[in-house]
């Protein structure tokens, strides 16, 4: 299936799921995260996520998409950046869009877009976070068959 990188507000994005880049007590947030609860209705979606909160950095869980286009969100909660520990950030940004990907597949979606994950107030360094995100992807495409868009909100 295709694997592409636009620039979009994922809000709009017409697929099963969009994935929320969220905190890990999964509370309407700034950036994605709140754009994402705006747009999908604040109150529904909030308490939704409170009967699944907390999560782990780099688990993934799902809603429904309530007032969106999409179905579903897929809330996942990427790593706060640290560069002393690269290896572990990898590792838990990995697993964030890996488990995202996973719980698309177990819920029959077909298509999923993601936004750049960690790479806002978290701090990871967005061309870092393209190749990670990239990699993670192309990586679970080998083995499932999900359309993936990867939704840049600017240049």
């Amino acid at each position: 299936m295709p694997f592409t990188i636009i620039r979009q507000d994922i809000t709009k994005m017409e697929v099963d799921a969009i994935v929320n880049a969220a905190n890990t007590e999964l509370k309407m947030g700034g950036g994605v995260c709140g754009a994402i609860f705006r747009a999908a209705g604040p109150t529904k979606l909030q308490a939704a996520c409170d009967k699944l909160a907390p999560i782990q950095t780099g688990e993934a869980v799902i809603t429904p998409g309530f007032d969106l286009p999409s179905k579903f969100v897929i809330h996942t909660a990427g790593p706060v950046y640290k560069k002393q520990s690269p290896e572990e950030s990898e590792r838990l940004l990995r697993s964030a869009y890996t488990e995202s990907l996973r719980v698309a597949i177990e819920n029959e979606c077909e298509s999923i877009a993601f936004p750049l994950i960690s790479s806002g107030i978290y701090g990871y360094p967005k061309n870092e976070a393209l190749q990670v995100a990239t990699s993670a992807i192309q990586d679970f495409l080998k083995e499932h068959d999900i359309e993936v868009n990867l939704v840049l909100f600017d240049k």
